[in-house]
């Protein structure tokens, strides 16, 4: 059975996973407005009964924790009790929701209009469904669903509110708030509205956590949030957040609640709706700020074809399972339960291995479609293009044949693929080029799309990286798959030998520098390194001896393939590497940061020294200075500088890191 577990975290091909229905075939074949009035009589936690927003908000007030804390403050800063009371109930109002079935209708009317216009399909595996409704009448829930665009929360209380579940109350950012109408909307179907960041706010902190711990504790209603903290750009999984799982965690560590069910969510979108916009971000241009009239001005999104969305509900992850052999409980007897308290190493460690846990669920359950695979390769070749001064691109029946080896090797690394059955290949990757058509040019060759008429050399450099960065984005929904076995690949080809032990000492290196830009579980180094030697030498592209690593003949193919989707990452390291090396200034604070590292990378772009555009990625630049900082390289400090505090940068050892 032990051996049996091994394989079955190694080789995610004997993994089963559940069937997916389309839950838009119903809407199109019967009335919106009937769906939207139908009964909806969902079953909660043992049976209770739906609680009245004003009955939660009083139990927050009254709770022993938050007049701890008042009490706290008031101490503190001398102001009366009942001013930070009042202080304390206005934070309450500003951010609790007010759930009201009558919104929660309109919604339902409005985006099954909505969602029919946009998506081909939305495929939802039931048995998921039916494993979340058991779970939520056993014990509290939590839902982590994925984070890739706005879309996300709607779709998931769509979702519940059409298979009759309790719709879940959602954190969202209080961006969502300043939206005219919008935001009391939102209100009214379920969200709660919460502070990007609190600083050393108290009173805010303990009104929050509270409220959480208050809604998940009495079991109203599942809670739901976003692991990642916010949208990821890139279609990479986000390093998790910690503040709301250490809450959500807490009833059940201090015994309030005999255990929590916690059920990461995965959704994967053939097309992305802020495709552009995030490759904007990405080269600098500031995020639009939410607003009602921006919403109306994104309604020309209504004319296009996103394709299809694929939303998998995983098993229930139970806290208390978790948490056997991990966490001694006995701790929370020894000061009164009420008294807020800082989470000990041993907590502190068991919530961020969970979350790395889980997302890592969120990734294995990620459907992929053609267009990554597609992109993949056409974002190779035109690296390729770009050493060797061409602009060829690649021949149809070229790309095709590439994408079934391509298909097959995903299959043999255990990836979750949807790939069109009943359709000959061509017929697939005509329709995949088709649905992004925007990003691709198909013309006698096919090669990512060209920018329009521009006019300077930069920027061309810039359209064209918007084109690049998008395309890379779906090759990133792959990358996960790979991740293992392309460090592997990456440490053969750098190691001095192909001595183990010297390969492994690449690997480790590399895995190290790369735990900022990947979901790579802290202290795992060797079960990550056995798990890429396992399915490389399954799949017959290496040996592997006692004392050596050997890539077989068959095998060539497969490491080229796996060290170029590393490639863009390892340069894009390298490259903020030099920068600090060569331009980087004693007083270079961590806000000039990227627009200097971008500077300096359209240089060497346009002078023909770097290969890769996607090396102007502001995310793959803030991850590689955040690694940096991780491994002592560089040093942030503080600096007193007209009256506010700025962070500079310190150069340490950067120069062995380029090395």
């Amino acid at each position: 059975l032990a051996q049996l577990a091994v394989q079955l975290h190694r080789d995610p091909m004997l993994k089963k996973r559940d069937d997916f229905e389309d839950m838009l075939e119903e809407r199109r074949n019967s009335s919106d407005l009937r769906y939207a009035l139908r009964c909806y009589t969902p079953v909660l936690y043992k049976g209770l009964a739906p609680c009245k927003a004003s009955m939660l908000k009083s139990m927050v007030l009254q709770s022993d924790q938050l007049h701890h804390v008042i009490g706290q403050v008031s101490r503190e800063t001398g102001r009366a009790a009942d001013d930070v009371q009042e202080e304390a109930s206005a934070i309450l109002e500003e951010m609790a929701h007010c759930l009201q079935l009558s919104t929660v209708r309109f919604f339902a009317f409005t985006l099954s209009k909505v969602f029919k216009t946009l998506f081909r399909s939305i495929c939802v595996n039931e048995e998921g469904i039916q494993r979340l409704q058991q779970a939520i009448q056993e014990h509290p829930v939590v839902l982590l669903p994925s984070h890739r665009s706005y879309m996300d929360f709607l779709l998931m209380s769509y979702i519940l509110y059409t298979y009759d579940i309790a719709l879940p109350v959602i954190a969202a950012g209080m961006d969502f708030m300043g939206m005219k109408f919008v935001g009391e909307m939102l209100r009214m179907s379920g969200a709660f509205f919460i502070r990007r960041s609190f600083g050393g706010d108290k009173l805010y902190w303990s009104v929050f956590s509270e409220y959480v711990k208050t809604m998940l504790k009495n079991g109203f209603a599942p809670v739901e949030f976003f692991l990642e903290g916010t949208r990821s750009r890139t279609s990479k999984s986000l390093t998790p957040k910690l503040g709301l799982l250490n809450i959500v965690m807490d009833p059940y560590l201090k015994g309030e609640v005999y255990d929590i069910n916690v059920v990461p969510v995965s959704i994967s979108y053939e097309r992305i709706l802020e495709e552009a916009l995030y490759a904007r971000e990405m080269l600098g241009v500031p995020k639009p700020k939410e607003s009602t009239s921006g919403l109306f001005k994104a309604r020309k999104v209504l004319s296009e074809d996103y394709g299809s969305i694929h939303v998998y509900f995983g098993q229930p992850v139970s806290v208390r399972s978790l948490a056997q052999g991990r966490v001694n409980r006995c701790q929370f007897n020894l000061v009164p339960r009420h008294i807020p308290r800082r989470p000990s190493e041993e907590i502190q460690s068991f919530v961020n291995d969970s979350a790395y846990r889980l997302v890592r669920a969120q990734e294995e359950n990620m459907v992929l479609k053609p267009w990554v695979l597609l992109a993949s390769l056409l974002l190779q070749n035109h690296h390729q293009d770009q050493t060797a001064g061409q602009k060829r691109g690649m021949v149809l029946e070229e790309l095709t044949a590439q994408a079934v080896w391509l298909r097959d090797m995903f299959r043999e690394y255990g990836a979750f693929l949807h790939w069109p059955g009943m359709n000959t290949v061509l017929k697939v990757v005509s329709s995949s080029l088709s649905l992004h058509r925007g990003l691709v040019r198909v013309c006698g060759q096919v090669k990512p799309g060209e920018p329009h008429s521009t006019v300077t050399p930069e920027e061309e450099l810039l359209s064209q990286a918007v084109i690049v960065l998008s395309c890379a984005s779906y090759r990133n929904q792959g990358l996960h798959v790979f991740l293992r076995p392309a460090l592997l690949a990456s440490a053969i080809n750098a190691a001095s030998s192909n001595l183990k032990q010297e390969v492994f000492n690449s690997f480790s290196f590399l895995r190290n520098m790369f735990s900022n830009e990947f979901i790579l579980c802290p202290g795992a180094t060797v079960q990550d390194f056995e798990e890429a030697c396992y399915l490389l030498v399954k799949t017959g592209a290496l040996q592997v001896t006692q004392q050596e690593l050997l890539v077989t003949e068959r095998g060539q193919r497969t490491v080229a393939f796996l060290t170029s989707m590393l490639d863009p990452f390892l340069q894009g390291y390298q490259v903020v590497c030099r920068f600090l090396c060569e331009e980087a200034t004693e007083n270079l604070t961590e806000k000039q940061f990227v627009p200097a590292v971008r500077k300096f990378i359209i240089k060497h772009l346009l002078a023909g020294r770097l290969r890769y555009t996607e090396v102007l990625s502001s995310d793959l630049q803030k991850n590689s200075l955040a690694a940096l900082l991780r491994l002592g390289a560089v040093q942030k400090i503080k600096s007193r500088s007209e009256s506010f505090n700025t962070a500079l940068l310190r150069l340490g050892a950067v120069q062995k890191i380029k090395a």
